[in-house]
């Protein structure tokens, strides 16, 4: 499916708190609508630049893997981003194809790994690499994605190359050392609220900001412009994976994607959680510490019971509250970039569309 902000703010109900919320009224929505700025504008171009580009290299062992999980798909959503920054500032999305094709090689390389890691049979629907493969394969073909999605950066005149390759070596290094944190707190007990927000800033949030800012910086924006384009994709982020907590655990089963309660049957110290331990009654406390040091038979009785005591504690309350707080700090920085009224409509939109969002 191709995803449009068009069609999907056109399902949005007219009482929508985050209209109200997030300052875009019903007028602002259906000029939108109206303009219709489709991300599929974007979507079509990234597609072809994107696949079959290693189908014929040699040796096929090493490039057949790396086109498999590019064909993937996805809603593309960071790539987007790239060409969206560019747009903004120098009104020529095409000029970041390269830039937006370094983000996406180099995000399903860490998809790629991470599944490694997991030992994840299945990545949307499909064999991953290493199920299809080996894990061998798959670790080689990764560290091949790597090489190729900063080859990517190359075709950039010198200083603005030396730029977008100082903020992706950063945001690479972050990403994984936020993979990192994730997988040592998942044998702690003493995770802290700061310390869990790190992980997701550094896991999820700098690779969605970082895309911006390169948008931006290839589009020449000023540095100021390209940073405050940067703090939007920040503060959006972090909101988008604390409500993927959220919707883990409160989502609706039939457009969720996937199984309603998996974290909690994972033992996933998620924002959630780590809310509810925060709580004045230690009853309800030990309770959830009980309940998430084991694998009962019956998940969906454990399943039950953590959601209650996460709403008993004010977990859930005060995690929509966490959402709306990181989804409002992204849009202040809207008014202050020096992009058309058009333009600012769009991000508001778009960031209404992804916080939305039921899956």
């Amino acid at each position: 499916m191709v995803y449009t902000l068009s069609r999907k703010i056109k399902k949005v109900p007219e009482t929508s708190r985050y209209q109200e919320t997030f300052g875009l009224n019903l007028e602002g929505m259906r000029y939108i609508s109206e303009k219709r700025f489709m991300l599929s504008e974007f979507k079509l171009p990234l597609e072809a630049a994107l696949l079959n580009q290693y189908a014929d290299r040699n040796p096929k062992g090493l490039y057949q893997p790396i086109d498999y999980i590019l064909q993937d798909g996805g809603k593309r959503l960071r790539p987007i981003l790239v060409l969206m920054g560019s747009q903004f500032f120098s009104g020529d999305y095409k000029r970041a194809l390269s830039a937006a094709k370094a983000v996406e090689i180099f995000h399903n390389f860490t998809l790629l790994h991470d599944d490694i890691m997991d030992d994840a049979p299945l990545r949307r629907g499909r064999q991953t690499v290493h199920e299809k493969w080996n894990t061998n394969t798959a670790i080689l073909s990764g560290d091949a994605m790597l090489i190729l999605a900063y080859q990517q950066l190359e075709v950039y005149e010198p200083q603005l190359q030396v730029e977008l390759f100082r903020l992706f070596s950063k945001t690479a290094l972050e990403v994984c050392e936020g993979q990192q944190w994730d997988v040592e707190f998942e044998q702690r007990t003493d995770v802290t609220i700061p310390e869990y927000l790190q992980m997701i800033t550094y896991k999820t949030a700098v690779l969605v900001a970082c895309a911006l800012k390169m948008g931006a910086l290839i589009g020449g924006a000023s540095a100021t412009q390209a940073q405050l384009l940067y703090d939007f994709g920040l503060h959006l982020g972090v909101a988008f994976q604390i409500q993927d907590d959220y919707l883990d655990a409160f989502g609706n089963p039939e457009t969720f994607g996937k199984q309603v309660g998996g974290d909690i049957i994972e033992n996933k110290k998620t924002y959630l959680y780590l809310l509810a331990k925060q709580s004045d009654n230690q009853t309800l406390v030990e309770e959830l510490e009980q309940l998430f040091s084991r694998q009962p038979e019956n998940s969906l009785e454990k399943i039950a019971r953590v959601k209650q005591i996460f709403h008993d504690t004010t977990a859930a309350a005060r995690t929509q509250e966490a959402i709306e707080m990181y989804t409002n700090r992204a849009l202040a920085t809207i008014e202050q970039l020096e992009i058309s009224e058009d333009f600012q409509q769009v991000l508001r939109a778009f960031a209404l569309n992804l916080m939305q969002r039921e899956s």
